[in-house]
C-alpha cells in the first residue's frame, strides 16, 4: 500500500499499472481537477449548513478534501456511501489517516439508488460515475432540495461527441456532431437530458458551472422547483447544425466563475479557470476553429489567436479563447466577417 496525497487529503491505496473500476479502491489522479472544481464550486457559493451526499463515493478522497477544504459552517452532515464491501473499513482507515474525527460523517454502504432513495433531500449530489450517470439521475432529481446543487459527471464521451451516434440517440435522445464542435455539443446534449429527467418532477435544472475535460464532462445544476421554472428551461432545448435537441442557454453563471477566478488558490487551474470566466461573458453556441476556417477558404494568412481576438474586441464584437479547443475562439462576431481577417 502506498499513501497519495491530493489537496489537503492523504489516503491509502494499493499501486497498480492502470485504472480501472475493477480497483480495490477506485482513484483516477486525472480527475482531480473535478474534485479541485467541485470545492471551489462549493466554496464560492453563498451556502452554509448543507448536506452533502456523495452516493459513489469510492476511494472517499472528495469527501475527505470536503471536510478538510471546506469552512466548517459549509457542512451540516456529509453522507459517503460506496457500494464496496471494504469502503467503509477503508473510509475508516482513511479518515485515521488525516485525523477526521467528525460526528458530520455518515457512511452507508448500499446501491447508489438505495441510498438517495432512503434519505431526505441533499442540498448538494455528486453522482461521479464510471461512464453513464443515466443509472443515477432518477434517484438524484428525487433527492435535490430546492436550490440545492447537482454535479453530474459524465465520462461516456464516445457517445455523446458522435463516435458513436446510436448510442447517443439511445442513452441522451439527441443526434451528436462529429466534427471540432463535438465536445461542446455533447455537453449540451448531456445537461438536456439532465434537464428532462428533472422536469418529470418539476424541477428546473439551471447549469451554473459546466466544461468539457480530458475524457469526461462536468456540470454543476441548481435545482430550482416549480412548473413554470422547468418550462423556461425547456424553451432552450433546440437543434444546432443538426445536432441536438440540446441545451441552447448559457452553460455558465458569470457572477459565479469570476468569484471562483478570484478565490482559486490552485496555481495549475489559473489558465483554464480565466478561458472560463472569458467564455462565459460570450452567450453563443459553438466556437471558431482558426485552422479549419482557414484550410476551408484556402487562406495562407492565418493571424495568431490572440491577436484575432484583439482585432474582433476592437472592432466592437465579443472574443475569447474556448476551453474547447486550443486551436478555436468564441465570438459574436458573424463568420462572414471574421473571414476577413484571414486575407
Amino acid at each position: 500500500m502506498a499513501t497519495i496525497t491530493e489537496g489537503k487529503a492523504s489516503i491509502y491505496l494499493k499501486k497498480t499499472d492502470k485504472i480501472s473500476k475493477e480497483m480495490p479502491i477506485f482513484y483516477n489522479p486525472v480527475m482531480k481537477l473535478n474534485r479541485d472544481m467541485s470545492i471551489l464550486v462549493l466554496n464560492s457559493l453563498n451556502k452554509t449548513d448543507m448536506r452533502l451526499a456523495l452516493p459513489l463515493a469510492a476511494s472517499g478522497i472528495r469527501g475527505l478534501r470536503f471536510l478538510l477544504e471546506l469552512p466548517p459552517s459549509k457542512v451540516k452532515e456529509l453522507h459517503l456511501n460506496d457500494y464496496d464491501t471494504d469502503f467503509i473499513n477503508n473510509i475508516k482507515k482513511n479518515m485515521k489517516l488525516n485525523k477526521i474525527h467528525s460526528r458530520k460523517v455518515f457512511l452507508h454502504n448500499t446501491d447508489a439508488n438505495l441510498f438517495l432513495l432512503n434519505e431526505k433531500g441533499f442540498d448538494y449530489i455528486d453522482i461521479d460515475p464510471f461512464g453513464t450517470p443515466n443509472p443515477f439521475l432518477d434517484s438524484a432529481v428525487k433527492r435535490i432540495s430546492r436550490n440545492g446543487i447537482l454535479a453530474i459527471t459524465a465520462t461516456d464521451t464516445s457517445a455523446l461527441c458522435g463516435t458513436y451516434p446510436l448510442a447517443c440517440k439511445r442513452k441522451y435522445w439527441a443526434a451528436p456532431l462529429r466534427n471540432e464542435l463535438m465536445h461542446e455539443i455533447g455537453l449540451r446534449i448531456l445537461i438536456r437530458k439532465v434537464q428532462l429527467i428533472g422536469s418529470q418532477f418539476e424541477r428546473a435544472l439551471i447549469p451554473l458551472f459546466s466544461y468539457s475535460k480530458d475524457h469526461y464532462m462536468r456540470v454543476f445544476f441548481q435545482c430550482e422547483k416549480g412548473k413554470k421554472n422547468v418550462d423556461k428551461v425547456s424553451e432552450y432545448h433546440k437543434y444546432f447544425q443538426g445536432a441536438g435537441p440540446l441545451w441552447a442557454g448559457k452553460l455558465w453563471d458569470e457572477d459565479l466563475v469570476a468569484k471562483m477566478v478570484k478565490i482559486n488558490l490552485v496555481k495549475e487551474n489559473e489558465k483554464f479557470l480565466n478561458i472560463l470566466k472569458d467564455e462565459s461573458k460570450i452567450s453563443t453556441i459553438g466556437f471558431y476553429d482558426i485552422h479549419k476556417i482557414a484550410k476551408r477558404n484556402k487562406l495562407q494568412n492565418i493571424p495568431r489567436k490572440l491577436d484575432l481576438i484583439h482585432l474582433i474586441q476592437k472592432v466592437g464584437y465579443k472574443a475569447s479563447e474556448t476551453h474547447f479547443n486550443p486551436e478555436a475562439i468564441r465570438s459574436d462576431i458573424p463568420l462572414a466577417e471574421l473571414e476577413k481577417y484571414f486575407t
